[in-house]
C-alpha cells in the first residue's frame, strides 16, 4: 500500500493530503529511470576501463606468462648457436684436419630455407617479430646440427679406419737411400734433359744402379703392371692406396707384380733401370692425391730423423737437370 504523504495548509491551520496525477506519477518515473540509466551508463564505463573482468585478467597473466617463456627461448637458443658454432669450429680445425678430411664449406653449414612465406602463419600475432626470429633461428640450428651429425658420421668412419689409413698413405722412401746421396732430381721446374727447356718436373729422381730393389711405399692395389719397355715412363707400376693417393714408379729394368696385386708397404714390386724416355738409371717416384701430382718429399717421414728429413729437403730443392 502506497504511503499517503499530506501539507500543511496555514490557511485553513490543517494538513490537507497531497493529491498525485497522473502526469506526476509519470514524470516521476521517468525520472527515476533516466537517472538509473545515467548511473549504469557511467558504472558500465568505469568498470570497463578502470577494472579488469576475470577473464581478462587472466589472458593477461597468460600473455605475460608466454612473452617470458619467449624470451626465455630466445637466450636458449643463443646458447645453442654458440655450442653449435664450438663444435662446427673443431670439427673443421680439429677432428677433420686429423683425418685428413676436407673441411665442410659455411655455405653448406648455414644454408638457407627455401619460401619467401615460410613464416607467413606467424603474421598478425601478439609476439609476431620474437616468434619469427625464434623460429628462424630454431630453423637454422636444426639444419646445421643435421650437417654436423653427417659430419660426425664421416669423421667416426676415418676414426675406424685410421690404421688403414696410416698403412695407405705412401710414408716411406722407394729405393734404400740410407745415406740421402740419391735424389738426383726435385719436384718442381728442372731443366729437360731432351729438350733443354724449364719444364715441370712432377716427381722426385732417384739415381741408383740397375736391379737395386724398389719398394711400395704404402698399402694398396696395382692398378698398372706394364711389364714392356715404352716411351714416357716406360716400365712402370702404379699403386692405388685408396683415401684418394696413388703413388707411380717409372722406368724399371723389371716389374715384379701384376695388375689387381695387393701389395703392402715395403713390398718390392720392381726393379731400377732405364726404359721409355730416361737419359740415365734412376726411378722416377710421383705421388698422387685426388688426382693432382703433389711433391712426394713431404711424405718421407717413416724411415728418417728430422735431421735427415731437413737435410733430404735441402738436396730435393736444389734446381738441376732433371733425369726424364
Amino acid at each position: 500500500m502506497a504511503k499517503v504523504k499530506y501539507y500543511y495548509d496555514p490557511r485553513t491551520l490543517s494538513y490537507r493530503k497531497i493529491e498525485r496525477t497522473w502526469n506526476d506519477r509519470i514524470r516521476s518515473t521517468g525520472a527515476f529511470l533516466l537517472s538509473a540509466i545515467v548511473l549504469a551508463g557511467i558504472l558500465f564505463f568505469v568498470s570497463d576501463n578502470l577494472f579488469d573482468s576475470p577473464k581478462e585478467r587472466r589472458l593477461k597473466r597468460e600473455l605475460a606468462a608466454m612473452e617470458l617463456e619467449l624470451n626465455l627461448m630466445e637466450n636458449r637458443l643463443e646458447d645453442l648457436n654458440s655450442v653449435v658454432t664450438e663444435l662446427e669450429d673443431r670439427d673443421n680445425n680439429i677432428w677433420r684436419v686429423v683425418f685428413e678430411a676436407e673441411p665442410i664449406p659455411n655455405e653448406v653449414r648455414h644454408s638457407g630455407f627455401g619460401g619467401a612465406n615460410r613464416y607467413e602463419h606467424l603474421e598478425g600475432l601478439t609476439y609476431t617479430d620474437l616468434l619469427k626470429q625464434n623460429a628462424m633461428t630454431l630453423d637454422e640450428l636444426t639444419k646445421r646440427v643435421v650437417v654436423q651429425s653427417r659430419s660426425f658420421d664421416e669423421v667416426i668412419a676415418l676414426a675406424k679406419n685410421r690404421e688403414e689409413l696410416l698403412s695407405a698413405i705412401p710414408a716411406i722412401q722407394p729405393v734404400s737411400n740410407t745415406d740421402l746421396k740419391r735424389i738426383a732430381s726435385g719436384f718442381g721446374y728442372r731443366i729437360h734433359p731432351i729438350y733443354k727447356v724449364r719444364k715441370l718436373h712432377a716427381g722426385l729422381d732417384f739415381s741408383a744402379e740397375i736391379g737395386t730393389p724398389i719398394y711400395a711405399t704404402g698399402d694398396g692395389t696395382v692398378t698398372v703392371a706394364r711389364t714392356r719397355n715404352g716411351s714416357g715412363y716406360g716400365r712402370y707400376v702404379q699403386i692405388n692406396h685408396g683415401f684418394g693417393y696413388e703413388t707411380l714408379y717409372g722406368h724399371m729394368s723389371r716389374v715384379s707384380v701384376r695388375r689387381g696385386q695387393k701389395v703392402k708397404r715395403g713390398d718390392v714390386i720392381g726393379y731400377v733401370g732405364n726404359s721409355g724416355r730416361s737419359t740415365a738409371p734412376h726411378l722416377h717416384y710421383e705421388v698422387i692425391r685426388n688426382g693432382s701430382k703433389i711433391n712426394p718429399i713431404n711424405f718421407f717421414y717413416n724411415d728418417l730423423t728430422p735431421e735427415e728429413y731437413d737435410r733430404l729437403i735441402e738436396i730435393s730443392s736444389q734446381s738441376n737437370q732433371s733425369f726424364d
